[in-house]
């Protein structure tokens, strides 16, 4: 454990207030289960059906090119060129049972533009380019995707799939999910109520080849660049897991800046990571700390934030910096929903307040302009859910909202190939 460093004396983060474009508005319903919420016990959240994705979830009957269209300044030096970009994005919709393909640019009415039904409650969704596939870590098995046709091929069974489906952040079955370099295995993380595995499956034969435990409720799975090690983000067990993926031999790192004494009741608890270039895991605490965690060591080191927002999911910009997501007054957070875009080399950060709770993000480059995004998905695990993602530009931090049917939880960008 790593006592955080005093934010007493440090620099102020330089706080924009953002211009909101083409925001949509829709009236939220009751609150779904909130992540971490104390004395969780890990039992199934719900066991009722969720709600249809009926007519909205579906495409929306335009065609690429009839999309609305907003005026963009020019692109500034140094963006992506647009044939380096990915156009659309995979969202799980985690209260049914669908795989979003999602058009960011798409301002008025649904932003999907395709749908793929993957198995119920989809949470995580790992991709593999060179294949064109996706894998998609349900409450039923590990769904393979062909990007290329748009349509499920296989669903993976687990060897320790759960008894029954249920919906929401305690059901049981596949969170966390990572796919090796060369597209040959997946690791996902099984939640079995009172314990949790690694399972790593054959893609070829589809067989479990080794069920390794690991810490309660793997929120994320990480793939080392080289695959020799996979990393499992274990929220209920204020840990990292490091699997060696030839012995499948574990090694568990504490992970808890803020320490432990709350247990399940904590909302200093890991969530989401992202490997750096050095090999090293990078975890948002609370808006008050960014830890940088060397796996091969298990030392931790810490960058100051000032964010002061419960976070949750966190990305890479194209530039090296994180961006994280806040989510509000918890625990020792007392700052509203917000993301915060830090720089873990220099300690520079810019932090915008936002109106709504998010989930995950990732890094999207809008291949019309070249402007690096960031889209934050409006999740499940976490109250307030909602059916939608905040897209915000990380040149000027201005944002909108974009409409996602479902829960989007995880969100990740789609490879160019035959489907794009």
């Amino acid at each position: 454990m790593v006592a955080p460093p005093s934010l007493r004396g440090a620099g102020r983060p330089r706080i924009r207030r953002p211009r909101r474009a083409a925001a949509w508005v829709t009236a939220l319903g009751v609150a779904v289960l909130a992540a971490c919420t104390p004395g969780g016990t890990g039992a199934d959240a719900t066991l009722s059906a969720p709600r249809s994705p009926a007519a909205s979830a579906q495409a929306p009957e335009t065609t690429p090119g009839d999309e609305p269209t907003t005026p963009v300044p020019d692109a500034p030096a140094g963006t992506t060129p647009a044939a380096e970009t990915s156009r659309f994005l995979l969202a799980t919709e985690a209260e049914s049972d669908g795989l979003a393909v999602v058009d960011p640019t798409i301002r008025e009415g649904s932003a999907v533009v395709d749908r793929i039904e993957v198995g119920a409650a989809p949470w995580g969704v790992a991709v593999h380019a060179p294949t064109m596939r996706a894998y998609v870590s349900t409450a039923q098995g590990v769904a393979v995707v062909d990007l290329a046709t748009r349509a499920r091929v296989d669903l993976l069974p687990y060897r320790d799939a759960p008894a029954r489906v249920a919906f929401g952040e305690y059901r049981r079955g596949g969170m966390g999910i990572a796919v090796s370099p060369d597209g040959t295995r997946v690791h996902v993380a099984v939640h079995r109520g009172d314990s949790s595995t690694l399972e790593t499956i054959d893609v070829t034969s589809r067989e479990v080849v080794a069920s390794t435990p690991v810490g309660l409720r793997p929120f994320d799975v990480l793939v080392a660049a080289d695959g020799r090690e996979v990393y499992t983000v274990d929220h209920d067990a204020f840990s990292v897991h490091v699997v060696d993926t030839t012995t499948f031999g574990a090694r568990r790192i504490e992970v808890a800046p803020f320490g432990t004494d709350g247990g399940l009741a904590s909302f200093e608890k890991p969530h989401y990571a992202v490997l750096d270039d050095d090999g090293s895991l990078l975890l948002p605490y609370q808006g008050r700390v960014l830890v940088r965690l060397d796996p091969a060591t298990g030392t931790t080191t810490t960058v100051a934030s000032a964010a002061d927002s419960h976070q949750h999911g966190v990305a890479r910009a194209p530039d090296g910096r994180v961006v994280v997501v806040g989510n509000g007054p918890f625990g020792n957070a007392t700052g509203g929903p917000n993301v915060t875009v830090l720089d873990p080399a220099t300690g520079t950060e810019e932090v915008t307040p936002l109106t709504r709770r998010h989930e995950t993000v990732t890094t999207w480059t809008d291949p019309a302009t070249g402007r690096p995004s960031a889209v934050l998905a409006g999740g499940y695990t976490q109250a307030e859910a909602w059916d939608g993602a905040t897209v915000v530009d990380l040149a000027t931090l201005d944002t909108y909202e974009i409409q996602i049917p479902g829960r989007p939880q995880v969100v990740v960008p789609l490879p160019e190939g035959p489907a794009a």
